[in-house]
């Protein structure tokens, strides 16, 4: 995960108003209540915690909520924000912790940004180590959307009101299923360019990393408010429970 150099360079800076103008900020209640239907004994983790827009409302539910995270800017944000919720910095790939949770999660396309199947996997072998044992795993994803590529290069519009337009320009490479992005954000008389890089997960492939670290599917979602998942959702939703044997 990149997220050291390039998150903290050109992400961080702009997290919470591109939450915004994405409509992410405005989910984070809805996000809370799925997730505190899983804390039953009141803990959870969260991969890739941020500065807390979703941890600081679950922790306001009396959830006692932790993560971790590998930026420095968002980890001192969440520190300001909120004195309930207690993050460390530590790649989510690979971490070890003495207590078990009731719940683990991982949101907004977080798990993506590990990009190689390796890392993917051994994050949730690290997130089934911290499950208590009849703890749950909740992952949200986008649906991979791969139409449009010219030459393995696409550029889309991705929002447009009267101050800002958001354009994303990919490069597809398709062997080890990756996208290297940049986000183009004309604001005004201003751009900035954002920069990443992804690995993309279909839904099947989750379910069969899931199953090789001893998870199996319980629910999958198309959103918060436990939507159906169709052909025509742009997300999903999964739920995770220790394979039963």
């Amino acid at each position: 995960m990149t997220k050291d150099n390039i998150y903290d360079e050109h992400w961080a800076s702009v997290y919470d108003r591109l939450s915004n103008l994405r409509g992410k900020a405005a989910e984070s209640e809805e996000t809370a209540a799925f997730l505190e239907g899983y804390c039953t004994g009141g803990t959870a983790l969260e991969l890739g915690i941020g500065d807390g827009r979703v941890a600081v409302p679950l922790s306001k539910r009396g959830i006692r909520v932790e993560g971790v995270d590998n930026s420095d800017i968002m980890l001192r944000r969440l520190a300001t924000r909120s004195e309930l919720v207690k993050a460390w910095k530590g790649d989510m790939a690979n971490f070890r912790l003495e207590q078990c949770y009731n719940l683990v999660y991982c949101v907004y396309n977080t798990f993506p940004l590990l990009v190689t199947r390796e890392a993917q996997i051994a994050c949730l072998r690290s997130a089934v180590q911290a499950l208590d044992y009849a703890g749950m795993l909740v992952i949200e994803l986008h649906v991979p959307t791969l139409d449009g590529f010219v030459n393995g290069r696409k550029t889309s519009t991705t929002f447009v009101d009267h101050e800002n337009t958001i354009l994303r320009a990919d490069v597809h490479e398709p062997l080890n299923q990756s996208l290297v992005s940049s986000v183009l954000w004309f604001s005004g008389s201003s751009v900035r360019r954002l920069p990443f890089r992804a690995r993309y997960v279909y839904h099947q492939e989750l379910d069969t990393m899931a199953e090789c670290v001893g998870l199996e599917l319980a629910e999958r979602w198309g959103d918060w408010v436990r939507g159906a998942f169709t052909e025509a959702s742009t997300r999903h939703v999964s739920v995770y429970r220790r394979a039963r044997r």
